[in-house]
């Protein structure tokens, strides 16, 4: 079973160890269809669209669209959990970090950063442009 308090880099598949790896080197990637030419999220060994192994590894826009939000209520602190579409496809799930919790709205323009965590890097997301409230 696996521990939810864990770091994601502890408890990522091999699969997994070459998105986390890229991550802690300070870039996003991942994987594209060299078949379909299709991206997908979360990295796996072969194409979730056409079934072909003959991926690579590429560094999106990193600009995105909020899909939907949650805002998650705790003494330490609300923050938001998103789903968020990729201008190249794949939907990811994280948080958007700079605003108030409030103001993340669904159809918002987001944008990748990288954070610096103390149990490792962690994907999350800006707004893009003005925000409005």
């Amino acid at each position: 079973m696996t521990d939810i308090g864990a770091p994601q880099s502890a408890v990522a598949s091999a699969c997994d160890q070459r998105y986390f790896g890229a991550l802690a080197e300070g870039r996003f990637e991942i994987p594209r269809c060299l078949s379909c030419g299709r991206f997908h999220f979360y990295p796996r060994v072969c194409c979730p669209h056409c079934g072909s192994q003959d991926l690579e590894w590429v560094a999106p826009s990193g600009n995105g669209t909020v899909y939907s939000v949650t805002i998650v209520r705790r003494a330490e602190g609300d923050y938001t959990v998103v789903l968020v579409d990729l201008e190249e496809g794949p939907r990811l799930m994280s948080r958007v970090v700079g605003m108030p919790v409030e103001q993340v709205r669904i159809g918002l323009p987001v944008r990748t950063r990288i954070d610096a965590m103390a149990d490792g890097p962690l994907l999350v997301f800006t707004a893009r442009g003005e925000v409005r409230t």
